[in-house]
């Protein structure tokens, strides 16, 4: 256990702190930064590097391996024009993204936020007791724990008898594979075949099931299964892996009668919550099990109203952006109650996580992107709402100026009851900044009379809205 006292001089070896966080990624800095923000002393523990999973394992790494590739098939589709790339030049990029695996500038960010930084393990012991390295650490008001979630390995015969990736060692490879396999057609799995293929590797994706991104509306599976068939990948759906086998240097995976050999098999197939050997079963609750919250970040099942929890270890939103809107749900949450303040936890309050449950955007970074925000069609329909839905192909003047034969496609599901936005989704080149007018009609609940008056600018590719909204209209 190392201590790194930078920003609060209050918190030492006799003095408790007022707030303790476990977890230093993205969710943990997050509550520990607006915790302390509402006058609270903070200690925040993190046993690798602070900053997590997605600065250096996830987010920021696998979309600088997808970024060049996209950015070179987008110059080709335009008349006249070529591009190429070099992949030694793409991980130099993925490693300046990561800071070489150095999280020196997060420190020095922790220290300015006035947080104490303790490197180590951190067990709860009891009430609002946490063990990190054999000291012992009381808060007197709030422990939060933000240790998201650790990857699910299938039961195939013999795939613990082998090297695999999983995506940490993925998204920090220093080289890349001749061929490259990939259990899972999520979208792990997906961006980083992808990645991968453009980089140079022949990749065989393997997914279970019918289709890829099975939890999408289902033509962005299906559109993202062309594309990835169109550049090579052999794509293998309704596939099941028998089992793996060590071959020399190589694997050699078993897929119904074929035999497919490849140089390193990356494992993506789903995460779980971290809850495993964090102690949460000193107070009552079960050891590798999400940890139910209410929409301020309590923790249900644990008296006193002390424990929260954010991020993927609730298993509420697992995405980077929903685990740190939590947090600093969870940090203001604990500053007002702390100060003896109300807590505002209603619909759409201060202190509630409300777009867990309804607003919830995503963007799948493979070409064709995939973005998205609220319920699918049959999410809708199984909520028991009286859905309408408007498909139209993205097909407007700044589509056309965006690549020669673009092809992409638009959803709304709309709540016809409230005449509002339940779920949007746009497939197509360049479409991920598109989503974030989708969530702000969703969060607003803008009725679609209203949102008609929401001019989009010509040309560009928001120019759809119009498109969706005149078709919703007209009923066609």
């Amino acid at each position: 256990m190392n201590r790194d006292v930078g920003g609060s001089p209050d918190v030492g070896p006799d003095v408790d702190p007022d707030v303790i966080v476990v977890g230093g990624g993205a969710v943990g800095e997050n509550a520990a930064d607006y915790a302390a923000r509402a006058g609270l002393t903070v200690v925040l523990v993190e046993s690798e590097l602070l900053g997590g999973e997605c600065s250096y394992w996830a987010c920021m790494p696998s979309k600088a391996l997808l970024r060049t590739g996209h950015a070179v098939a987008a110059v080709r589709r335009l008349p006249g024009t070529t591009a190429e790339f070099d992949p030694a030049a793409v991980l130099a990029r993925r490693d300046v993204f990561t800071h070489y695996w150095d999280d020196s500038s997060q420190v020095e960010w922790a220290r300015g936020a006035g947080l104490t930084l303790v490197r180590g393990h951190a067990r709860i012991t009891g009430v609002r007791t946490v063990d990190v390295g054999g000291e012992t650490f009381t808060a007197r008001h709030a422990v939060v724990v933000c240790t998201g979630s650790v990857p699910v390995t299938p039961p195939v015969p013999g795939l613990d008898t082998v090297r695999t990736w999983g995506s940490r060692e993925a998204t920090s490879a220093k080289e890349i594979p001749r061929r490259l396999g990939v259990l899972g057609g999520g979208v792990v799995g997906c961006e980083l075949a992808q990645a991968f293929g453009r980089l140079g590797s022949a990749v065989t994706l393997l997914q279970g099931g019918p289709r890829l991104l099975a939890s999408m509306e289902p033509f962005a599976g299906d559109r993202g299964a062309t594309a990835l068939r169109a550049e090579g990948v052999d794509l293998r759906l309704d596939s099941r892996l028998d089992s793996v086998a060590a071959d020399g240097d190589a694997i050699t995976l078993h897929i119904g009668g074929d035999i497919v050999t490849v140089d390193e098999l990356l494992v993506a197939t789903g995460r779980r919550p971290n809850t495993f050997d964090v102690g949460v079963d000193a107070v009552g609750l079960e050891p590798g099990t999400s940890l139910t919250v209410d929409d301020s970040g309590l923790v249900e099942g644990v008296d006193g109203a002390w424990l929260y929890a954010a991020g993927d270890v609730t298993g509420r939103a697992p995405l980077t952006h929903q685990g740190k809107y939590a947090a600093r749900i969870v940090g203001s949450a604990i500053g007002a109650r702390a100060d003896g303040r109300a807590v505002d936890a209603g619909r759409w309050g201060e202190h509630s996580a409300t777009a867990d449950h309804v607003a919830v955007p995503q963007v799948v970074f493979t070409d064709p992107e995939v973005a998205a925000v609220g319920r699918t069609e049959a999410q809708a329909r199984d909520a028991g709402l009286d859905v309408r839905i408007v498909d139209l192909p993205l097909a407007v003047g700044g589509s056309a100026l965006q690549a020669d034969g673009y092809d992409g496609a638009a959803r709304l599901v709309v709540d016809e009851a409230r005449g509002v936005l339940a779920g949007v989704t746009f497939v197509g080149q360049d479409v991920a900044e598109m989503v974030h007018a989708a969530t702000v009609a969703i969060v607003g609940e803008v009725p679609l009379h209203r949102l008609w008056h929401a001019v989009p600018a010509y040309p560009t590719m928001s120019e759809i809205w119009l498109r969706l909204l005149e078709a919703y209209r007209t009923g066609s």
